[in-house]
């Protein structure tokens, strides 16, 4: 029986989501529980995919993972009361081919708050749509193709602070904190547009605007064609968490 859950965590306190020997991780914490509840019967045959791996303090609101159960039962009301810092809120079938990485699109918020100028960026951001080889904004792997494509970039202005919400299928390792790196220095008039031009027009030549903190980013959400079945016990606490994890956020973060 495969089932894919939504899930939402509070990354601060975790070293990312990958399981890792001796370091607490939001994967290492969900096997615990699941071997324990008896749900699966071992790591191996469990088939356990992410939609997306997210780094040492990136936290999530929508983030999905797939995998094979020896029995459904609740498995919401499972392995909810084991956690304060993870909380699983919707599910659905799939079938066994189904793998969470391959999504329609992902959306990540950049978390800011403080004295910015976010006006500054409107403009500046759209350079950053489209498809680019973002070599000189990313940690490109070994064998890597460092060209994406960006759908959509908007800046979402709240009472106390706003967030950059970046759209795509899929992400480079760090290429959103890179970004806000750049966005961030800009702002703060230690380069200029056209260095954050130069960087993006010129992939060759190696350009380091720096990496900004991880703990203001989140997984928003990933969408694919499903319908997941959302708890509305789960939703009425997700909202408590959400709030939660937003004072967190501007409580440990200083740029």
């Amino acid at each position: 029986m495969r089932i894919a859950l939504k899930f939402a965590y509070n990354g601060i306190d975790f070293y990312g989501l990958s399981r890792q020997p001796d370091v607490n991780t939001v994967e290492g914490k969900i096997i615990n529980s699941l071997i324990q509840k008896e749900l699966i019967r071992d790591i191996k045959n469990s088939n356990i995919r992410f939609a997306s791996r997210t780094d040492k303090g990136v936290s999530a609101f929508g983030n999905v993972l797939s995998i094979d159960l020896i029995d459904e039962k609740n498995i919401l009301n499972e392995l909810n009361p084991d956690f304060d810092d993870i909380i699983f809120y919707g599910i659905t079938n799939v079938d066994s081919t189904f793998n969470p990485r391959h999504a329609k699109q992902r959306i990540y918020r950049y978390y800011i708050s403080g004295d910015y100028q976010i006006n500054e960026w409107i403009n500046l951001i759209d350079i950053f749509k489209g498809e680019h080889d973002y070599s000189n904004f990313a940690r490109i792997e070994k064998y890597k193709n460092p060209v994406k494509k960006i759908d959509d970039i908007l800046i979402r202005e709240r009472d106390s602070f706003c967030c950059i919400e970046f759209y795509a299928q899929s992400f480079l390792w760090n290429q959103i904190r890179k970004i806000m790196s750049a966005l961030i220095k800009f702002e703060k008039g230690k380069i200029s547009s056209n260095d954050i031009i130069e960087a993006l027009d010129n992939p060759d030549k190696k350009i380091d605007f720096g990496l900004a903190s991880s703990t203001p980013l989140v997984l928003f959400d990933v969408n694919y064609d499903l319908n997941f079945n959302y708890n509305k016990k789960e939703l009425g606490k997700l909202l408590i968490f959400k709030k939660n994890l937003l004072n967190d956020i501007f409580k440990y973060h200083i740029d």
